[in-house]
């Protein structure tokens, strides 16, 4: 039995599909909750959405309970750039102050801090050595000019996890801010916002958090949120919204002053839907089988002799496994795997395989079992 149900995925009846690092399935009980939303549209408009609506507030609760926050601390966004620009875009800066990146960060979580340049910020990248930014290399790269240390939670490229409490730490005793890109590992693994002290996260729902395109959310720690300015107000970003003609109100208290317009009703319901499917699951249920999945993976390509570019620490793993086959070219051998209807993701720098909670062993012993006799005969022994 797989944690989370495999009769919720239509996926399982025509492919193997290991690429929810680059895009998730929609569950089935997500795919009626938007059909719902849609017929409810069709038959009654704004009689039917308003219902919606109503319950946004009861959304973003569900949503920080799912990362430990508080409902006030949430914002709905299309993207995962457009919370580190909401961020970014609100700070006090001064010229000089520095923003230290991740050198391989994916660029949803650089662009928006290089914007600050022209503000006479100073955006320094740091040099990852094997994927990773420890606690101790933070340490010594951070300076008394730091105002933000901005980075991935788990490495698209390579699958490394972040120890986000520790680094938090190391960020705070200097002064400086932490906000983290949580796309690559909310829905895999369990996250706390407030045990791990973190400032700011922002993450999409499209890979492991199983919703649809062009929806997410940013938590805003409430200290933050005091601290940021509003760049981008809308006519919901006011107290009272619907005075519509009081246009000097202060701001929204809470953080969906940064939604500014009109939220993405059908895109939150897929969040929240897929949420109800995670903890009817269990969160540690479904992290604890997805690393069982990767460890099985990693065990079968040893044995073949591939090359496994991931770090397999029980700290530092996640749900990515990253690898290249001596003597195979990744992108026919990745090509190869889709035509016999196993999805990953292939560039020049390896194949990236990415289970969830609904995968099987035997999904993961067909995917070897195609590796090995796409393999050349040389690591087959």
């Amino acid at each position: 039995m797989t944690p989370i149900p495999r009769t919720e995925f239509a996926v399982t009846r025509d492919y193997v599909y290991l690429n929810h690092a680059s895009a998730g399935v929609l569950p089935n009980s997500t795919i009626a909750a938007v059909e719902e939303f849609a017929r409810g549209s069709g038959r009654a408009g704004v009689l039917s959405t308003y219902a919606y609506d109503l319950r946004m507030r009861e959304y973003r609760e569900r949503i920080a309970r799912f990362i430990g926050g508080n409902g006030d601390e949430i914002a709905m966004i299309p993207a995962t750039g457009a919370g580190a620009n909401l961020v970014a875009s609100g700070l006090d800066w001064k010229p000089g102050d520095e923003v230290l990146l991740a050198d391989d960060d994916f660029p949803a979580n650089v662009v928006p801090w290089l914007a600050l340049r022209r503000r006479g910020v100073v955006v320094r990248f740091v040099r990852i050595r094997e994927g990773r930014l420890t606690p101790d290399r933070l340490r010594a790269e951070i300076s008394p000019l730091t105002r933000v240390v901005a980075l991935s939670w788990v490495s698209y490229a390579d699958g490394y996890r972040h120890d986000l409490a520790a680094l938090a730490e190391v960020a705070h005793r200097s002064g400086a801010l932490l906000c983290v890109d949580a796309m690559q590992g909310l829905g895999a693994l369990p996250l706390d916002v407030r045990a791990w002290n973190l400032d700011a996260v922002y993450a999409g729902g499209a890979k492991w958090m199983l919703a649809l395109h062009g929806i997410g959310f940013l938590f805003v720690s409430a200290d933050l949120r005091e601290r940021l300015a509003l760049a981008t107000p809308g006519w919901r970003s006011m107290r009272d919204m619907w005075d519509f003609h009081n246009y000097d109100q202060p701001y929204a208290r809470d953080a969906m002053r940064f939604e500014g317009g009109t939220p993405n009703l059908l895109g939150t319901l897929s969040i929240v839907s897929a949420i109800d499917l995670f903890e009817r699951s269990g969160k540690v249920r479904i992290a604890a089988h997805i690393a069982g999945l990767t460890e099985r993976l990693c065990d079968g390509l040893r044995r073949i002799g591939a090359e496994i570019l991931t770090a397999r620490g029980r700290q530092e793993s996640s749900g990515i496994v990253t690898f290249e086959v001596p003597g195979c070219d990744s992108l026919e051998l990745g090509r190869s795997l889709e035509r016999r209807g196993i999805i990953t993701t292939y560039r020049s720098s390896g194949i990236r395989v990415s289970p969830h909670g609904y995968n099987t062993e035997a999904e993961i012993d067909a995917a070897l079992d195609a590796l090995r006799e796409f393999a050349p005969i040389s690591v087959k022994a």
